[in-house]
């Protein structure tokens, strides 16, 4: 069975490690001493240099900011990168704020109501689809209130020192991790679990080689992920797109921006189906985006993917539900 975690090994990206031990423990005696504030300031020294010396990092944010604001000139665009650089530095500064038990934020959750059916049976689980918006970490804190057992499928974190500094695969983390390298890319087990009642957090903005399709977002052809949909199709439930935004110094808003029951219609074809899914999901992202421009920390040309994919590149072969 091929599934829609298959990884196109022609196609495993390499992520260039940012970041270090030294870098973290600066910014959290900085916390420590400075509060919050104290350490957001210091990013206005510190991403000058990604801005210099980071051609990749930079490249990757111009692929996004060239699209969310075409009007805007090349120095502009380099402006706003940077921006950008400042405005992810908070995310981590906040994540790291939050999992080192220095404080919390003010967090609003809207939409509760769009989900409430889903929440009263504990035998019904279902798919979140996660983004690189806003801060999915802070995000994921509401789901304490759901009372029921998460998994986050996400890759290993490579870089020790961010592994150490945010704690996403510790074992003292609130959920549990489960890894897309695992036994068929996990998909069996993630099958398992929300057939049996767990909430199963997907990042859907990037593919990492896995299976996708080509959709418009922000005027032009990019590749998306389908995995979310795929799986959701093959155990038949739901779809939750859960998005958030920074709002203030200590406040965020989550909002449950979408709920999709992905279905696969007998005669059919399958791929159009998964197009039609994404394609939906990416215009709900595309407004978040555009209501919070610069935290959209995807990091990540898939415009350039979309270009580059074949017209027969893999999605997804799940069984769809008898």
């Amino acid at each position: 069975m091929t599934t829609a975690a298959q990884i196109d090994p022609a196609r495993k990206i390499a992520a260039r490690k940012r970041g270090n031990r030294l870098g973290f423990r600066f910014f959290e005696a900085s916390l420590r001493l400075f509060g919050l504030r104290g350490a957001y300031g210091l990013l206005y020294l510190v991403c000058p240099y990604y801005l210099l010396f980071d051609p990749a990092a930079v490249r990757a944010s111009l692929a996004y900011v060239r699209r969310r604001f075409p009007r805007d000139g090349a120095l502009k665009h380099l402006w706003l990168v940077y921006r950008l650089f400042i405005s992810q530095g908070r995310s981590l500064i906040d994540r790291h704020y939050l999992v080192s038990g220095l404080g919390n934020f003010d967090i609003t959750l809207h939409g509760r109501e769009e989900i409430a059916p889903l929440l009263e049976h504990p035998e019904q689980g279902f798919i979140l689809l996660t983004t690189h918006m806003g801060n999915w970490q802070v995000a994921m804190t509401v789901l304490k209130a759901f009372n029921k057992p998460v998994c986050l499928l996400m890759r290993p974190e490579d870089n020790p020192a961010v592994q150490e500094s945010l704690q996403v695969d510790s074992q003292s983390a609130t959920v549990r991790v489960l890894s897309p390298e695992s036994f068929l890319g996990g998909v069996v087990e993630l099958l398992r679990l929300v057939q049996t009642g767990h909430i199963v957090s997907i990042m859907g903005d990037r593919s990492y080689g896995h299976a996708s399709v080509t959709i418009p977002f922000l005027g032009d052809s990019a590749r998306f992920p389908c995995g979310a949909f795929s799986i959701a199709a093959a155990a038949a439930c739901p779809v939750v797109v859960l998005l958030s935004a920074k709002q203030g110094v200590r406040s965020y808003r989550v909002d449950i921006a979408g709920v999709f029951r992905p279905a696969y219609a007998p005669g059919v074809n399958k791929r159009r189906q998964l197009q039609q899914w994404v394609a939906e999901f990416a215009g709900i992202l595309e407004d978040y985006a555009a209501a919070h421009p610069l935290q959209f920390f995807l990091f990540h040309d898939i415009w350039g993917e979309a270009a580059d994919a074949s017209p027969t590149a893999p999605t997804s072969h799940l069984p769809s539900p008898k």
